[in-house]
């Protein structure tokens, strides 16, 4: 199985000699002969096997003394997808510690968020990962530094606490030995030819594994975007982005080989977590052939998967943003739920300011929606319920839609609140939890295409002929939406 992928040996051996991306971040292979550790498309020539050992994570490498590949960049690998396709206890701990959690609120933070003990915690990581939260967390401040160091002119001393070291001592040394440089040559050496960068702004590149569509991901998050909150500009989907030591401005630009990304922070101790939400709303650690391959196994699907493979699921930057907006577009069209939620932003959203565009707000909160009047709200009385209902549950903590969350739990603390049927409960598990075969079959758009393709239109029907498509069914619906000529399907002007 590729969950253990790093202990079937002979396996990791072909895909380091054959230089297979695909499997980057999936495993790390070290070199004993050099002391490094490479991701398996490192383009350097393939070390003998003999001399070969294999890694479940690159903190785990790390641990065992091996520094990382100046010419890979291992670090920077895309991630494991299966952090995203699993709800188990370490999948949803290796989505918390991917959004900082764990140096916002410590180890015991991540443990009592999934209800276990800090011991059990360290023993499943370790099982696992071959390290515990601290060595993952400590990895993923490493990396943020190299970015930090790379992208900006940020002094030295606020590298290390924006990277989320307690030190500037323990900075330099876990630089040096990840990196076998100091932070000093880190900078001096990607200086070299560095474009350059509007002040106050970071320029990085966000991979992801091949094949790649961004018609559909970006086609839909512009389709769908709030004036104020996101905008489509030269070629960029852009937006605000509130974040937990203060907000931030994005802009994301597809290209070929990754995504351009320029990140503009009020608190650069936002910037992992900044980066972690981006490359969770674009779906970036996705494994796009383990999915495609499933789905064009179904004659149907197959033709519709082959004529634009690699498609994401388009998340969501704040799941708490986004359920409020799947209440607001509940039986109304896209352009009547953007007018509905631009009314929202204006009225309560907090201002801020945008030099490069036309972004003004930041979505309201909870806190702030919980003291709206709702009859301020222009929706009909029933879906106000909905609303104020949705918006009381998360203001008090008795919903978790956070990245950590636990799938199942989630739907059903949703089904309890009123006016919550499949259709919305479906859509928040697919775009704001993540859920991976989270299915709409009650949605106007899936049953044209089904009907089109020749298959069941009745959601019954369809959702017993949906089996064969998991656990990929929320690709298959990205799929089934590409049949319909809407603004969706297709990048921007």
């Amino acid at each position: 199985m590729l969950e253990r992928m790093h202990e079937d040996v002979e396996r990791c051996v072909r895909a380091v000699q054959s230089k297979d991306a695909r499997f980057d971040g999936w495993f790390f292979t070290a070199v004993l002969t050099t002391g490094i550790y490479c991701r398996p498309s490192c383009p350097v020539v393939p070390p003998k096997p003999r001399n070969m050992r294999f890694y479940p994570s690159a903190a785990a490498a790390q641990q065992a003394g091996f520094r990382a590949c100046k010419r890979c960049r291992p670090d920077a690998s895309p991630g494991s997808p299966l952090w995203n396709e699993r709800a188990d206890v370490v999948a949803r701990a290796m989505r918390l510690i991917a959004d900082g959690v764990v140096d916002r609120e410590g180890v015991a933070g991540v443990a009592t968020r999934l209800g276990y003990s800090t011991r059990q915690l360290q023993r499943q990581l370790l099982a696992e990962l071959g390290a515990g939260p601290l060595a993952l967390a400590r990895a993923q401040r490493a990396q943020t530094a190299r970015v930090l160091l790379e992208t900006s002119s940020v002094p030295m001393g606020d590298v290390a606490f924006a990277a989320g070291f307690a030190s500037v001592r323990s900075f330099n040394e876990t630089v040096r030995e990840v990196f076998h440089r100091t932070p000093t040559e880190v900078r001096t050496r990607a200086a070299r030819g560095h474009p350059a960068t509007t002040p106050g702004t970071l320029a990085l590149r966000l991979p992801f594994r091949q094949p790649f569509c961004p018609d559909n991901l970006f086609g839909h998050l512009v389709a769908t975007a709030v004036p104020g909150v996101e905008e489509w500009r030269d070629g960029a989907y852009r937006r605000t982005l509130r974040l937990p030591h203060g907000h931030g401005i994005v802009a994301l630009r597809p290209l070929p080989d990754y995504v351009d990304c320029r990140l503009t922070l009020t608190n650069l101790r936002d910037l992992s977590t900044a980066i972690s939400r981006c490359r969770w709303l674009l779906d970036l650690d996705a494994d796009p052939v383990a999915v495609d391959d499933l789905l064009r196994a179904d004659p149907v699907l197959a033709p519709v998967v082959n004529k634009d493979v690699g498609r994401r699921v388009p998340r969501t930057v704040d799941p708490v943003e986004f359920a409020v907006r799947a209440v607001l577009g509940q039986q109304v069209s896209t352009s009547a739920a953007r007018t509905l939620a631009a009314r929202l932003v204006t009225a309560h959203g907090e201002p801020v300011a945008d030099p490069a565009g036309g972004l003004t707000h930041l979505f309201p909160d909870p806190a702030t929606l919980a003291s709206l009047d709702p009859e301020q709200l222009a929706m009909p009385k029933s879906r106000r319920a909905t609303l104020t209902s949705l918006i009381a549950a998360l203001a008090g903590g008795e919903l978790d839609l956070s990245v950590g969350s636990d799938w199942q739990r989630a739907r059903g603390e949703l089904a309890a609140l009123p006016g919550f049927g499949p259709w919305t409960i479906e859509t928040i598990a697919m775009r704001a939890l993540g859920d991976p075969d989270a299915f709409i079959p009650t949605d106007l758009g899936i049953r044209r295409a089904a009907e089109n393709l020749g298959l069941p239109t009745t959601p019954a029907g369809l959702t017993a002929r949906s089996a064969v498509w998991s656990p990929w069914r929320a690709y298959a619906v990205q799929y089934l939406w590409s049949t319909g000529d809407h603004a969706v399907n297709r990048l921007p002007d």
